[in-house]
């Protein structure tokens, strides 16, 4: 029998994958001006009521990953958390640690793995597919201000990480391409690419810089993996699993784009939820900041 995932694509590293009567939510994040998800893209109450079984997924504690309208979702009686080991105890659910695992149900897995940053990446096993969401595990370093010991070391923790999962036949992976390493942006992604060889990658954590996610895709979709770019909030895909394992990816009607944010036609980037420096100082990709 044919098997069908959909996912729907939020916000930075916000995903839901939905099968059935089973609902995960990753890392839901409505954002922050000028970039707040607009009100009808976002996850509503009612859409949380339509499945019996809401599992919703924190990687970790940065506010980009964890939004506070979560924890009102309690109330509705059908939603489980499942959060990384760090959180503050004020935060309930399911604390996951590397190596760790959980059953959830007979259709619903869950494994935890390690990150290169706070907290913890999930790998998700959900009627047939497996799913991966990566957090903030990534290939990070700063060709402009990391020493050759601390580019060392972050490769050497990064690729311990992936070596740990390469037992992971990997349907979905979400994982971050993020501008503020400049050229080095899609280093962590590629080399997990060659390494776990998901079957399809969406990137995510590229900070509404769209062009940069489409172009990752662009270029890095080869024989093995296949890469789409969700970059509009409300953005479906359908992927359909057959019994012989062919499985096929559908792009489904794509919501009106958002308005653009300045004459020019460039979104605008918005450096309020950073602290100190400019992150984009030392970039190679062109970005327009706020004046």
């Amino acid at each position: 029998m044919e098997r069908r995932l959909e996912i729907t694509y939020y916000q930075h590293s916000g995903f839901t994958c939905a099968m059935d009567d089973v609902l995960l939510v990753f890392d839901y994040w409505r954002g922050e001006e000028p970039n707040v998800l607009p009100e009808e893209a976002g996850l509503k109450e009612e859409t949380l009521r339509a499945y019996r079984q809401v599992v919703v997924f924190v990687s970790h504690s940065h506010p980009d990953h964890l939004d506070e309208v979560i924890w009102s979702w309690q109330r509705l009686g059908n939603v489980t958390y499942v959060v990384s080991y760090e959180l503050p105890p004020a935060c309930t659910g399911l604390r996951m640690r590397p190596g760790d695992a959980l059953q959830l149900s007979e259709k619903l897995a869950v494994r935890a793995y390690d990150s290169t940053d706070l907290g913890i990446s999930f790998v998700v096993e959900l009627g047939g597919f497996t799913i991966f969401h990566a957090g903030d595990l990534n290939l990070w370093h700063w060709r402009e201000e990391s020493t050759l010991k601390e580019i060392e070391k972050a490769e050497e923790d990064f690729h311990r990480v992936c070596a740990s999962m390469t037992r992971e036949k990997i349907d979905v992976a979400f994982f971050p391409v993020d501008p503020r390493q400049g050229r080095l942006y899609d280093a962590g992604a590629n080399y997990f690419m060659l390494c776990l060889k998901p079957r399809l990658m969406i990137p995510m954590h590229f900070w509404n810089r769209t062009e940069v996610a489409v172009e990752f895709a662009k270029r890095s979709r080869c024989h093995q993996t296949e890469c789409v770019a969700m970059t509009r909030p409300g953005q479906k895909l359908l992927l359909e699993l057959a019994e012989d394992g062919f499985m096929t990816i559908h792009v489904l009607a794509a919501p009106k784009p958002m308005p653009e944010q300045s004459p020019e036609g460039i979104n605008r980037v918005s450096l309020a939820g950073y602290e100190g420096e400019d992150p984009f100082i030392n970039t190679d990709l062109p970005v327009k900041l706020d004046e």
